[in-house]
């Protein structure tokens, strides 16, 4: 199966979980009804921003478009690389490579991105129901991270840990592209620990 394959039933698949039409998903996420229709018969590939905001309309991770449905009896606790779904952004051009086994249940979502230099994405973060930390851990170049008012500049082997609670731009100003691995986990509000 091809990401854009997974990507379209998986947009499909949750869509209709929720019982929502796609006028309904269009209202909610602010993505066209027109686009969520080409991306559900992959008559398009969207972009990063696009898909975060139909994540987040459809209260998953973003990570949760490019795997399977957890806990599918076929999960298997193993990802091999040549198993690992990998989706290329076509407006920024980053690669992300969705590290964590597809379908297994897990609190912890593993993503590897490649962001190539000199380019940029933005995610709005909306989610009001669920509380989202992500961790940044730069393997190679540098990246900036801005996380609503605040910004990182960070190195290989540095990391940062934040609440995804605003908005959020992830940023290559330097010549050279970045590597980073992304820890994401997601808990309920009432779960939140004060």
């Amino acid at each position: 199966m091809t990401i854009d394959t997974l990507i379209a039933r998986r947009v499909r698949d949750l869509r209709k979980a929720r019982g929502y039409t796609l006028d309904e998903l269009a209202e909610s996420s602010g993505v066209s009804r027109s686009m969520i229709s080409l991306i559900e018969r992959q008559e398009t590939s969207p972009t990063a921003v696009v898909l975060a905001k139909l994540a987040d309309a459809l209260d998953v991770t973003l990570a949760a478009l490019f795997s399977d449905e957890p806990g599918s009896a076929a999960a298997e606790p193993l990802a091999r690389l040549s198993q690992q779904h990998v989706w290329k952004d076509p407006a920024s051009g980053y690669v992300r490579r969705h590290v964590s086994p597809s379908g297994f249940a897990s609190p912890i979502e593993l993503v590897e991105v490649t962001f190539p230099s000199g380019k940029s994405v933005a995610f709005e973060n909306v989610m009001s129901n669920v509380v989202r930390h992500q961790q940044i851990w730069v393997l190679e170049g540098e990246m900036e991270v801005t996380l609503g008012d605040r910004t990182w500049h960070l190195q290989a082997g540095d990391c940062l840990a934040m609440v995804l609670d605003q908005p959020l731009v992830f940023r290559n100003s330097s010549r050279k592209q970045a590597r980073y691995a992304v820890a994401l986990t997601t808990h309920p509000i009432n779960s939140r620990k004060a």
